[in-house]
């Protein structure tokens, strides 16, 4: 029989810090609280008082999601305070495509070593991000896997719960021949794409704190800028609106603006998008100088848009006045047309600005 003593401390799980973690987080989580949210922050489930008197007939939405090899970046340059924005957005933006309001959201923090200040600077981005989507932060784990991973490892996660009304869904049922494509534009790279941006950086020797021609910062600002949240804004042009007009939002995340657009377009029509109604981020076109062809760019970057919308032609200047209006660069980049065959598709054509 052993004499040698075994503490949780020793095996990489440090119970103390986790805690402290807890308490420096604590105001941060609380500001993004709406009324409908039942206790506060420790208990062993997020409890959300559902008003079922305010919808006809509502259906839950659910979206789930991380940032990816981003945080490798946050890691590098040790700026831990924008990936919650991202990882927020991740899950947020998919909810609002098919119109659902998000209520709150569940976070998964997984890391090789607890360092409290660390763990509050993602939550309280976490945080910022629920507050930017109107979405309550009910909960969340913590995780410390000191014999899997690094020390300065972390990996995120969140689920999020939306609610809409079931006749007020969005997507390619409700999208027509002549409907307008309406584009807003990113903030960057946003959370996709960068195991292809980090290779290139690295092979190109890119210096993260130099600023390349173009840009007007250094470059591991710009990548480290957080992914934009379209919820608040595209909920409002519903409301403003009605499904009668805004027929489908597409988030634009990996495989890009043609791939992600064309999940949103129905059986015999076509999106035609049209490259020449923006310019090509310079962060993108960075990336092409550094070897990266101008179609996988288009697959594996937005290029410059986050978010587009079908909506009704007699609405689209209003729609991009609007957006506009919330400080979100909007502007109609396309239409959808009918084809021959199955469609379904959506196409880039001409050139960049």
């Amino acid at each position: 029989m052993t004499t040698e003593r075994f503490t949780y401390a020793d095996s990489g799980v440090d119970i103390d810090a986790g805690e402290r973690a807890v308490t420096l987080m604590r105001a941060a989580v609380e500001r993004t609280n709406r009324p409908e949210v039942v206790g506060g922050l420790g208990g062993f489930a997020g409890l959300f008082a559902l008003d079922t008197q305010k919808y006809r007939k509502p259906l839950l939405a659910s979206s789930t999601d991380g940032v990816g090899t981003k945080i490798a970046l946050a890691r590098q340059l040790d700026r831990h305070d924008t990936v919650g924005i991202d990882l927020v957005a991740m899950v947020v933006d998919d909810l609002v495509a098919c119109g659902a309001e998000p209520l709150f959201l569940q976070d998964y923090v997984a890391c090789g070593k607890v360092v409290p200040e660390r763990i509050a600077a993602i939550v309280t981005g976490i945080a910022a991000g629920c507050t930017q989507a109107g979405a309550a932060l009910v909960g969340g784990e913590t995780a410390e896997h000191g014999d899997l991973m690094e020390p300065d490892e972390y990996d995120l996660a969140a689920t999020a719960v939306g609610v809409v009304e079931a006749d007020a869904v969005l997507g390619p049922e409700r999208v027509r021949d002549g409907d307008v494509v309406v584009a807003m534009a990113s903030s960057g790279f946003h959370s996709n794409g960068y195991s292809l941006v980090r290779r290139v950086v690295s092979a190109a020797g890119l210096d993260l704190a130099g600023t390349p021609a173009g840009l007007a910062r250094p470059l591991g600002e710009e990548l480290l800028e957080p992914t934009r949240i379209y919820a608040r804004d595209c909920l409002a042009l519903v409301e403003r609106h009605g499904v009668e007009a805004v027929h489908a939002f597409a988030h634009i995340t990996g495989g890009g603006l043609a791939g992600n657009t064309a999940r949103v377009v129905p059986p015999g029509l076509e999106a035609v998008l049209d490259r020449g109604t923006w310019a090509l981020p310079a962060a993108v076109r960075l990336m092409e100088e550094h070897g990266v062809p101008r179609e996988e760019s288009e697959r594996a970057f937005n290029c410059g848009v986050g978010m587009v919308a079908a909506v009704a032609p007699e609405v689209a200047d209003t729609v991009v006045a609007q957006l506009t209006a919330a400080d979100v660069p909007a502007w109609v980049v396309g239409s959808i047309r009918a084809v021959e065959g199955d469609g379904a598709t959506a196409r880039l054509e001409g050139s960049y600005r």
